[in-house]
Order: structure tokens, then sequence, then C-alpha cells
């Protein structure tokens, strides 16, 4: 009998002991989180979690306050009592400021020996900012501006460089394809937010690992991926957000199943954004500009000859679109030295209405009554395997094949016609690259990655063009048929990329780290033309190919723990693609015609960084200064056809434009950073950017080049409730600035000098910003946000669109 009220008190001591074992996790990620102090109310009695997360309270009484403290993360205070599910979940204060790099070589590697300046904006940030779509995310991060030519798009500009000299890649597939173009690209919205897990930014043409596109940077998305789990679970999350500026709806729902040998996650959401009003406080002194006196309400079935008058000028008139994004992920481990992970996104837009092309006047008029793209389509599927094979020759890698669709439409007729032309454009990418890391010493301070890429680009264009039959104001249908110029060779066209490359990192000592890296490339263009209706070339049926050999040197030096210091000689080449050789195109009485002759453009980087950790390396101030010469770069100038300045085109005489080759320019700028926290409860982060280029040849200002920008921002953490008071700032950019031949700084949508009748250029703004967040539970957190609190009118530079005025943000976000 004793026995057995002994073996049945031990039980039940046992069971309350382990009752009381509590982990403690990564809010954003689920990892455990280690070295976390949990005190009570006494500060006296103490533990610490173990490197699974785990620590035991038994030494705290059940009405007794628990306080969990990490240097890294919100304290959050409980009573020991309502702890349920033994798990305690933890909110990051800021970034980690020694964390893992992934996109760098394509493998986790610190970023105390990496030399490049790379910016990583993980789940908890991207949930922060709560951006309407990536560019909004974009524009966000240090070093980076956004143009926007209409509401549904952004073009981000790393370093004066943009679009198809910036690189998109999305979970380790190349986004870049053959037509995308020079100037403006909208397509990093194609990326929906929501999904996201981290985002990686590289700055600068260093790193070997991409190559072609990668001149200004690379931006490297990563949606989130499912984990496996010893104990079958599921878990879901759900957003919602309201924005008033724009009456955005956003809904996104996701379901993660966790299995021990396979996981899924799938998500889906969906956006709907109305016209988007711009800030009514114009500071800069010019009352008219942006406003939006009158507009076109024609749609796809419904007629209007007439301009249509805006009750309210500061809304902008066709600006609102809707899209729909989803994700499928599944997650396999196939052995414990192998594992397969299956993406699959796809990408969806309505109708998105071009506003600067709606918004544009000749003769004193409207000139179009339609433009517009046709719903932008993206997928993809691909195939990671990762292997860990542990050999003297490779000791991890992974193989990725994927394939890509894109479809592009563009939609325009003018008032003064019924005839509307439609130019459609569909891309398949097959892409296949390999990337594997080997350490060469035991103690891991030698290592190398290697690999090789082959994308293959098959792109289908074609245009048409169909006379409206109208009734009233219905279109019932069409009258006659007409010829419209391809976007792109008629006759199909095909560009193939195919790469190797190396890189070696070894540290030298305690303090020093070589960084090392080759890469060789080669592409190969075919392009056909077949209509002469318009235009006629030297030669229809062409076959280009380019190579090149690319190097990067980068040293790192640590002096001591708190300070980092690095250097960076790089190389970088793009080889023209389909767009850059192939396209037409008419801007404002300008066409863009091919040039068969373009060859490659080549960039040489020298940049230094300063470092200086602060606070046990949890707050940083960063100093990057780079100078980049440009060399054979391609920009866009007058370029005769057939011996005449002009041609006759769409029934109008337009002055003839080419990309050309020039001889050298040179882009020089800095960033300055902070980020981190400055004590307990208050955390900061802040950054500046100044840029300049212009070519030696032309002694002209390069195009995309924008002024001074910045930010600074303070925030407060503490328990379950978080705040944050921004500021965005913008220098002006004059008018002598710009680069008035290419006609990819929009001077045109700058306001008139009253005094000189000349545009004056971007005038300066700065905006405040509030944001605000509560956890309610574990599971439910709601958001509220104020941008632009003072109501500031105001754009971005190049940007055909207005930024909003004050916008009122409301989110709650469930897990």
């Amino acid at each position: 009998m004793v026995r057995n009220i002994t073996l049945l008190l031990f039980t039940f001591i046992s069971l309350f002991a382990y009752a009381q074992e509590i982990t403690v996790v990564d809010y954003d990620t689920n990892d455990p989180i280690s070295n976390c102090t949990i005190f009570g109310e006494d500060n006296i009695s103490f533990v610490i979690t173990d490197k699974e997360g785990k620590a035991n309270l038994t030494v705290f009484g059940q009405n007794e306050v628990v306080y969990f403290n990490h240097i890294s993360y919100v304290e959050v205070e409980i009573l020991k009592r309502q702890i349920k599910e033994n798990q305690i979940f933890l909110h990051k204060k800021a970034e980690s400021l020694d964390e893992v790099v992934l996109s760098v070589s394509r493998h986790k590697e610190s970023l105390s020996r990496i030399a490049e300046y790379v910016d990583i904006s993980q789940s908890n940030q991207i949930k922060k900012i709560t951006p309407q779509t990536s560019a909004d995310l974009l524009a966000n991060l240090p070093g980076i501006k956004v143009q926007k030519s209409q509401a549904g798009g952004g073009s981000p500009v790393l370093r004066g460089m943009e679009a198809n000299r910036i690189l998109l890649v999305v979970d380790g597939v190349r986004m870049n394809n053959a037509i995308y173009r020079s100037g403006h690209l909208q397509n990093s919205i194609t990326v929906s937010p929501t999904t996201l897990e981290r985002t990686e930014v590289i700055f600068g043409p260093s790193s070997v690992i991409y190559g072609s596109d990668a001149l200004g940077g690379v931006i490297h998305y990563y949606t989130k991926t499912p984990k496996i789990s010893e104990e079958e679970s599921s878990k879901v999350n759900f957003l919602s957000r309201y924005s008033s500026i724009n009456n955005e709806f956003t809904n996104q729902g996701g379901v993660e199943f966790s299995f021990k040998k396979w996981a899924s996650y799938t998500s889906f959401s969906f956006s709907k954004f109305d016209d988007t009003q711009m800030g009514k406080n114009r500071n800069h002194g010019f009352n008219d500009w942006g406003k939006v006196f009158e507009y076109s309400n024609n749609t796809n079935d419904f007629y209007n000859p007439n301009t249509v008058l805006n009750t309210d000028p500061s809304i902008q008139k066709n600006t609102g679109y809707e899209q729909y994004d989803f994700l499928q992920k599944f997650y396999f481990q196939l052995s414990k030295k192998t594992d397969l992970t299956v993406n699959f996104q796809r990408s969806n837009s309505s109708d998105v209405p071009r506003f600067d092309k709606l918004s544009e006047y000749s003769d004193g008029d409207l000139k179009y009554a339609e433009w517009y793209y046709g719903p932008q389509e993206r997928l993809l599927l691909s195939s990671q395997l990762t292997i860990n094979p542990d050999k003297k020759w490779m000791e991890s890698g992974s193989i990725t094949m994927a394939y890509q669709k894109i479809k592009e439409s563009r939609i325009d007729r003018t008032f003064s016609s019924l005839d509307r032309s439609y130019q459609k454009e569909m891309v398949d990418v097959f892409s296949v690259n390999g990337d594997f890391y080997v350490q060469l010493s035991k103690n891991s301070n030698r290592n190398v990655s290697y690999g090789f890429e082959v994308a293959h680009n098959e792109v289908n264009s074609r245009a048409y063009g169909k006379t409206l039959s109208v009734s009233g104001n219905e279109i019932i249908g069409y009258s006659r048929d007409f010829v419209v110029q391809s976007r792109y060779p008629d006759g199909g066209s095909t560009y193939t990329s195919s790469a190797v490359y190396a890189s070696y990192r070894q540290d030298i000592n305690k303090k020093s780290t070589l960084n090392t890296g080759l890469r060789f490339t080669n592409t190969q263009l075919n392009a056909k033309w077949i209509d002469t209706t318009f235009i006629t070339l030297s030669d229809m049926d062409i076959h280009l190919k380019n190579s090149a050999l690319t190097a990067t040197v980068g040293y790192v030096y640590k002096p001591n723990e708190s300070w980092k210091l690095s250097s960076i000689l790089s190389s970088g080449f793009r080889s023209p693609n389909i767009d850059d050789v192939g396209k037409v195109r008419e801007k404002k009485g300008n066409l863009t015609v091919p040039n068969i002759g373009l060859k490659p453009e080549y960039v040489y980087n020298a940049e230094i960084g300063i470092q200086k950790y602060l606070n046990d390396k949890n707050f940083n101030i960063g100093w990057n200064l780079y100078y980049t010469l440009l060399n054979n770069y391609i920009a866009r100038e007058a370029f005769p056809v057939n011996g005449s300045s002009t041609i006759i085109y769409d029934g109008e005489e337009v002055e003839t434009y080419a990309n050309v080759n020039h001889k050298n320019a040179y882009i020089v700028g800095s960033t300055l950073s902070l980020r981190g926290n400055i004590s307990k409860f208050w955390n900061t982060s802040g950054s500046i950017t100044f840029t300049k280029g212009e070519g030696y040849d032309t002694n002209k200002p390069l195009s995309s080049i924008p002024p001074l920008f910045g930010n600074f921002e303070v925030g407060y953490s503490k328990s379950n409730f978080e705040l944050a008071l921004n500021f965005r700032f913008n220098a002006a950019k004059k008018l002598e600035d710009y680069n008035l031949v290419e006609g990819i700084d929009n001077i045109e949508e700058t306001p008139i000098n009253s005094l000189t009748g000349e545009y004056y250029g971007t005038p300066s703004w700065q905006t405040f910003n509030f944001y605000s967040k509560y956890q309610v539970n574990n599971r439910v957190a709601v958001q509220f946000m104020i941008d632009n609190i003072f109501d500031q009118h105001y754009k971005e530079f190049a940007s055909g669109v207005s930024a909003p005025g004050r916008n009122f943000v409301f989110s709650i976000l469930i897990n």
C-alpha cells in the first residue's frame, strides 16, 4: 500500500514538474530562443532557457508575475497560471546585427564575414511596415528609391540603376526575363508581401553568384517555407487590412500542415484598391501640380467621346485595380541528407490603368481615352533539391529547376479615334541552377561556393487593332481590323544565358576575411521581324552572341568585436536583351526603334564600408561609399532610320530614338545608416543616401539618379505594445540635374516654374508617419498606422502619380 502511494506521489510530482516546463519561441519563425532570462517579481529567483528554448518554472508561484527577458526581444510579463500550451512567444525588437545572410553565397553565411553591403528584412519587420505591395516594402528600406508610373506598380532604384539593371530573384529563381525593360519596370508588385518570410538586398555588382543584370544590385524575395514536426500539427494565419486613402481592402489567409517527413503551406491573398487621393497640403507652392481636373471614364465596353469633370481634383482617377496572389509550397524530407521543396506561385491582376498616360495632354486636350495594362500574370513552378553529401568536394548544395510564364498586354485608344490598339506579350522561361558549398578546413575558416545557371527565354509578341462600333455610350462590336506594330519582333525571339561561377572565402586570421569570386557568362539572342508596315531594318533576322568574365575581390577587417571594415573591387556585365535590342515604343512624339548593333555594357566598382557595433552588437552605425565606372553603357538617344531622323508612325510624324552604346560614365554615392536598441524599451533606425551620376563622354546627368533621400525612426516596445514615429525626407532635384534626352526621368511630370516657363524639377518633401501595434494575446495582434500625418502633397522622383495623402491603416493579424 505504501509502495503504491509512493509511486502515485512520484508520478504526480513528475507530471507537475513536466507541466512547469515551458518553451520560449520566436513569434515569427517558431524557432526556440536560448539564453532567455526568466525572473519573478522579487528579482531573486530566475532561470535561463537552454539551447532548445526550454526552462522549468517550478521556482515561481502560480499567482506570481513572471518576466521573460532577452536582449533581442520585447520583454513579456504574464501571470504564471495564465501560460497556456506551455509556450511563450517573443517578438523581436530590431534585427540582429550579426545575423545570417542567405543570398550572397546562396547558403547560410555570417554577415560578419561578408564584404558586400546587404540589407535584410525579416517577417516581423515586413509585418510592421504592412506594405500594400512589395514595391512599397522596398521603398521603406535604406538606400532604395521607388518610382511609380501608376498605382499598380513600382520600379526600385539601387545606386542610380533600375529596371533591367536590377536583378529580382524569388526563392532562388531569377525573375528577370528577356523583356525586362530599361527605364521603369513595375514587375516587383507580382510578389505578394503577405507571403514573404524575408527579403535580402545586395547593393552593387559585387556578387558573382547572380551575374548579368545585377549591376545595381540584387533583390531576393524569400517566401514562407513550411517546417516539418515530430508531431502532426496545423497552423493558420490570417491578415486583414484597410487603408483609407484608396479604400484598400486586403485579406490573406494561410494554412500550414506539418508532419514528420513532409509539410505544406498554402496562402491566398486578394487586394482591392480604389483611386488614390493625393495630399492636400502644398508646401511646395504649386497649387495645381498633379491635380486631376478631368479624366476619361471609358472602359472595355463603355464609350464616351468626352472627358469627365473631376469633382475632387485631389482624387487621382484611374489608379484603382485588383490583384490576387496564390502560393503553394511542399517540403519533403527524403532522407537525413536530402530534402525537396516544390513551389507553385501565381499572381494575377485586373486591368491596371496607366495613370501617367491617361493624364497626358495633346494640344490642350486629354490625349488618351483608354490606356491600360491588361491583367499582369506571373506563374512560377519550381522544385529545389537540397543535398548534404558531406564529401570533400561538396558538403552541401541545391539544384533548382523552374518554369515561369509571364503575360503582359497594353491597350490604348485616343479620344480622337475609334481605333483601339492591342499589344500582347508572352514569355516562357525555363531555368536550372546548381549551387554548391564545401568547407576546405575543419575549423570552417576556408570555404568555396561554386555552381552553374542556365536560363532560356522564349518571347511571343503580337499586335493588332480593332475599330469600335458604338451605339450611344455602348460598344456593340468592331467594324474592322487594322495593322499595329508589335512591341517586340513578331517572328518570335529567344534569349539564352548560361554561366558558371566560383567564390572563395577565407578567414586569414581572427580579424580578417578574404572574399573572392569569378563568373563566366555567355548569352545568345535570336530575333526575327516579319511585318514591314512601319519599320524596315537592315537585317530582319538577327543572331547575337556575347560573353564576359566578371570578378570580385573583397576584404573584411575586424580590429575588435565592435568594428567591421570592408572593401570591394568588382566588375559586372549586362548583355542586351530583347527589350534593349528590338523594342518599338512611342512616347510623347518620340519613337524607340530597334538597334541590332547594340553591345553589352560593363561596370567596374570600388567601395568601402564601415560598421560600428554598440550595446553588445544590438546597435549599429554603418557607412558605405562607392564609385562605379560604366563602360560601353547603354542609353537612349536620337537614332536616324534609313537616313531620316523622323518617320510617319501611327499617322503622326515622330522622331526616332534607340538604345545605343556610349563610352564611359560614373556613379558615385554613399549611404549612412543606423539601427538597433538604444535602451531596454527604445529602438531607432535611419538612413540617408546620396547619389550622383554623369557621362564622361556627354558631361550630362545620367537617368535614374535620385536626389538625396532618407528616413529616421524612433520606436518604443514593452510587453504587448509597440509604437513608432517615422520621418521620411527627399531633397529637391533641379532641372539642370535631369537627363532630358532619354525621357526616363519624366521631367514633364514636374511643375512649371512660373518665372521661367520651364519645368521646375522635383520639389523637396518631408512626411511624418505613425505606427502602433497591440498584441492582444499570443495569437492575435492589431495594428494602427497613420502615413503622411500632415497630408503633404508630393511626387517621388520620376513618378507619374502623386504619392498618397494622409492614410489611416488598420490591420489585424491572427496566428
